[in-house]
């Protein structure tokens, strides 16, 4: 693979005009064309198969599209001044609900001068409207119109506010500030890395030409397959990153080969050659990493697995294309722009004596290393996962706004009520008998009046639990009222908390599946890359510490509450001083697996860059201990700007005020972090040094079985001052 790299990036480095004329052309048409034909998106959250599924498909069948997903919206009234009864207030409610049925798309609106429609204080009331018709995809849209027709109520003195009526796939982010101070932040860092503008300017222009063109392509793919909303997020988050490490690390070997005195266009071919193959394995487990989310079991998960995949194809794709055409253009001048007192100590004087004295005391770093490592990752045994409901939404924000009104009006239980929709198949008495079955469920609040539809086949019942939906106590409510039964009736439970409740339990099914998946095809193809089954197995085991430490810091910072005031949540009502800086914040079921997947597959991008380096250099000599120092002393500098890169883009995304952004941050950035430092600085080299040659070791039978897949690149490097010595065979 390393000769077909490298004649391709000779070829680029030729044509460096052409080649960069395509890329930006087609980066250009692909996002105009998504502009311009839009870039269809879906809020599909179902999980076939779940009894939440089966309950949303009996009451959308049973009573009409205007309870299908998207299809109810509530509104909050405030009076500040007196009960909702009295006459002025009731008055402007009654004109607000006869404006909002002459909305377009609007079939009913439930007054809050109805059973239940109003709080006992008799200053909050509910209005519930019910849509039918509408694009079910644009539910904030929606909301923004129903809020606007209830001027009237406003005139009269009172507040209106509209509840959050999303679900997880409604969940729409924008974050140009957040990418914005990610690319800043890279740039710095590749200034202080290179010590020139201009060779800091490459990766950067690369992943943002990567970047556009990997959105075009999803948004376009709208059109095809249903596209989740959260998509544009995430394949910018890891395309960004992976798309300036890769053309990082390329940059970085092709200016060490210049440096050498090799002519430009020679150069450009032995860095992609070399380093390209490693890019490219790299990006291949990425790719695996996030296409195993399609075993999850849930819907919204495998779309963003693969989806998100595409930036990385992307990104992999302008690294051993335009990086070279720019490079090729570029020639010497790619050292040109020096920023003063910057760059000039040679790459591999620290990191080279970091690595000799890890070779020297072997032991005393593997021990070090697994204590500081276990301390990080202890945290995680108080991980705590649950529903993220609104009310660790932002302070002023008008959905965190009305959840604190129906809390305190109706009880916490309000803000995520189960629908128990079942099919009648007996008498009228059977369901009188759920409706008491239900409400003698501990942790039952309120139980409504049953309502059968037209047909009289399905009733439908609305459950108010008494706890919050991030309370684990509600979920359990929803539980119980499924371990009921009701002779005549076939109960199933819906809701969003019920629904969070089957996803988080499918999730916990399918892990240990996903996880064993990607550990073992990402060691198989580190296996396809250095013939070498120990190291294969040691590097997805090191993977698999980083995560560790992950989830290590989740719990530190969210689950135990010691940092989630300092990243920007907002405490819930009325929390004392002390719980305003600490405070437990409950971390969505999926983000564990979705974390798993990004970083394993971005933590072996930098096991994949050193171990390609250790490779090549003990073919060289043949000496263990001195490849690998020589190993680390030519990826440590590349490596750790590569992570602070990964870094500063991740860590920018916590400013974003959705609490889930800011998890995936926290997770990232603290993973990246000890991935590129404890482990890929002491870790992995102490290992090595006392594995020795065992390092190589392939079984002949093995050796004879695996494709010839050369990801060093080791044939294009100057002779060696004595012959290669083989990789070890053992007898088969």
């Amino acid at each position: 693979m390393s000769r077909f790299l490298g004649r391709l990036g000779g070829w680029c480095a030729r044509h460096g005009r052409l080649v960069l004329t395509l890329w930006v052309i087609a980066a250009a048409a692909l996002m105009g064309g998504s502009i311009v034909l839009g870039s269809p998106v879906s809020n599909d959250a179902s999980i076939p198969g779940t009894d939440a599924q089966r309950a949303h498909d009996l009451m959308r069948d049973g009573f009409g599209p205007g309870y299908d997903q998207g299809g109810t919206v509530q509104l909050v009234i405030y009076s500040p001044y007196g009960p909702l009864t009295e006459d002025r207030p009731k008055q402007a409610v009654e004109r607000t609900v006869a404006d909002l049925r002459t909305l377009p798309h609007v079939v009913q609106v439930d007054s809050p001068y109805r059973r239940g429609g109003i709080a006992s204080n008799l200053r909050i009331g509910l209005v519930t409207v019910r849509m039918e018709g509408h694009d079910s995809t644009k539910l904030a849209e929606n909301t923004q119109v129903l809020s606007a027709a209830a001027e009237p109520a406003r005139q009269a003195g009172l507040e209106v506010v509209p509840a959050d009526s999303s679900t997880p796939a409604d969940k729409e982010i924008k974050t140009g500030p957040s990418e914005v101070i990610g690319v800043v932040c890279a740039l710095l860092v590749l200034i202080f890395a290179f010590g020139t503008l201009t060779a800091a300017l490459v990766p950067i222009f690369t992943a943002l030409v990567s970047v556009a063109s990997g959105l075009g392509v999803i948004g376009l793919l709208g059109h095809v397959v249903d596209v989740p909303k959260q998509a544009g997020i995430m394949a910018t988050m890891i395309g960004l990153g992976v798309g300036i490490d890769y053309a990082l690390f390329l940059l970085s070997r092709h200016r060490r080969l210049l440096a050498s005195g090799l002519p430009v266009q020679e150069a450009v071919r032995r860095a992609v050659a070399s380093s390209g193959g490693a890019v490219v394995f790299a990006g291949g487990t990425v790719i695996i990493a996030l296409s195993a989310l399609m075993l999850g079991g849930f819907p919204l998960l495998r779309t963003l697995g693969w989806i998100t995949g595409i930036s990385v194809v992307s990104a992999v794709l302008t690294s051993v294309t335009l990086v070279p055409a720019q490079l090729g253009l570029l020639g010497h001048r790619v050292n040109t722009l020096k920023v003063p007192f910057l760059g000039r100590r040679p790459e591999s004087s620290g990191w080279g004596g970091l690595g000799s004295w890890v070779a020297r005391r072997p032991w005393t770093v593997l021990v070090g290393s697994a204590l500081v490592l276990a301390t990080l990752a202890a945290p995680a045994l108080a991980l705590q996962l649950g529903s993220l409901d609104e009310g660790y939404g932002a302070k002023g924000e008008p959905s965190r706004r009305a959840y604190e009104l129906m809390a305190s009006g109706f009880g916490p239980g309000i803000n995520g009520p189960l629908t128990v929709v079942a099919k009648v198949t007996g008498a009228d008495a059977a369901v009188d008998r759920l409706s008491s079955a239900i409400e003698a469920v501990d942790g039952v609040a309120n139980v409504s009046e049953a309502k059968k539809n037209d047909s009289g086949d399905a009733v439908m019942i609305q459950v108010v639990p008494e706890y919050a939906p991030s309370d684990a106590r509600a979920a359990e409510v929803v539980r119980e009222i499924r371990r009921l039964d009701v002779d005549g009736v076939q109960a199933h439970v819906g809701g969003e908390v019920a629904g969070l409740t089957d996803a988080a339990d499918r999730m916990a099914e399918r892990t240990p599946l996903v996880i064993g998946v990607v550990v073992l095809l990402s060691a198989l193809l580190l296996l396809f890359a250095f013939r070498a089954p120990i190291v294969a197995i040691k590097a997805a085991l090191m993977n698999l510490v980083s995560l560790g430490a992950a989830f290590g810091a989740l719990a530190l910072v969210f689950s135990i509450g010691l940092g989630s005031g300092l990243v920007g949540m907002d405490a819930p009502a009325n929390s004392s001083y002390l719980q305003t800086i600490f405070f437990s914040v409950p971390i969505e079921s999926y983000v564990p697996l979705m974390l798993f997947a990004v970083l394993f597959g971005l933590s072996m991008d930098y096991e994949v860059f050193l171990l390609t380096a250790v490779r090549q250099a003990y073919l060289k000599h043949g000496d263990n201990a001195r490849s690998v120092a020589e190993g680390l002393g030519s990826t440590g500098r590349v490596i750790t700007s590569a992570a602070l890169i990964m870094v500063a883009v991740f860590t920018a995304f916590i400013a974003y005020p959705d609490p889930m952004v800011k998890t995936f941050g926290v997770g990232l950035a603290a993973a990246i972090a000890v991935d590129a430092t404890i482990i890929r600085g002491f870790l992995v080299p102490a290992t090595m040094v006392l594995l020795g040659r065992w390092n190589w070791w392939c079984p002949r039978w093995l050796d004879r079985l695996l494709p010839n897949l050369s990801v060093e690149g080791h044939e294009d490097e100057d002779a060696p001052a004595r012959p290669p010595v083989p990789v070890m065979s053992g007898q088969s």
